[in-house]
């Protein structure tokens, strides 16, 4: 982990040299940083990173529209960092494609616990040798790649939408509750909001069904949580 490449962008130096100075005491041995969307493409453009540490209110662009070109190369993990805390902000922020959104003042050894989390899971998942391929008859999941085909097509999942579809394709026909999918997916004990999994419900279902209103395979069970139904069998 030590050697993942973290890319940060805010235009706060004193923040980035916080960050910074933590990140490099955990022992992450590659941090970038820049100030501007228009350098944060640059480097993303010549530069492969593992995860991304994004500011929202930027001097030259918006980290939503940063997060969306970033979508379109990569599923590395997208934290937003953002002085921004109302519910709508952090919809926004998950609905554009980040898998996490912690409002500013952070404590920054919370922020790399987050950090190490999301790393260990992504680098696991672009590493792992297994061959596996989980079939559900519109789409399909390569464990080895990380990658999900719908219909023959390749679609460009999140981090976290990944991890998520992960666990419930290894986890088919069983009950989970919000909390539960928080803690096996997010990696916390607490449900601070429970948006945060109904968003990434939702765009899961955008992604993987024909009428994601009417989900054949990720439903609702009401008053409970959600389960994954393999309606054409699951192939291993």
């Amino acid at each position: 982990m030590e050697h993942a490449r973290i890319l940060m962008v805010d235009d706060e130096q004193s923040i980035i040299d916080m960050m910074k100075l933590v990140l490099t005491k955990e022992g992450f041995q590659h941090v970038d940083t820049c100030g501007t969307g228009e350098m944060a493409l640059h480097k993303l453009k010549h530069h492969a990173y593992d995860l991304i540490l994004l500011d929202i209110m930027l001097p030259d662009m918006t980290g939503y529209e940063i997060c969306q070109a970033i979508r379109k190369t990569t599923e590395a993990p997208i934290f937003f960092l953002s002085a921004k805390t109302s519910d709508l902000d952090k919809l926004t922020g998950f609905a554009h494609g980040g898998d996490d959104y912690i409002t500013k003042p952070f404590n920054p050894l919370e922020v790399v616990a987050r950090v190490k989390v999301q790393l260990n899971r992504y680098l696991k998942s672009t590493s792992t040798k297994e061959e596996d391929i989980l079939e559900f008859g519109r789409f399909k999941l390569n464990l080895q790649s990380a990658e999900l085909t719908v219909l023959g097509e390749s679609v460009v999942l999140s981090g976290q939408l990944y991890h998520l579809l992960v666990f419930f394709c290894k986890n088919p026909n069983r009950i989970f509750t919000k909390e539960q999918l928080y803690y096996h997916v997010w990696g916390d004990n607490i449900l601070v909001d429970e948006n945060t999994v109904m968003v990434h419900i939702r765009k899961l279902r955008e992604k993987i069904e024909e009428n994601p209103s009417k989900p054949e395979y990720i439903k609702t069970v009401r008053g409970i949580g959600y389960k994954l139904v393999p309606a054409a069998g699951v192939q291993r």
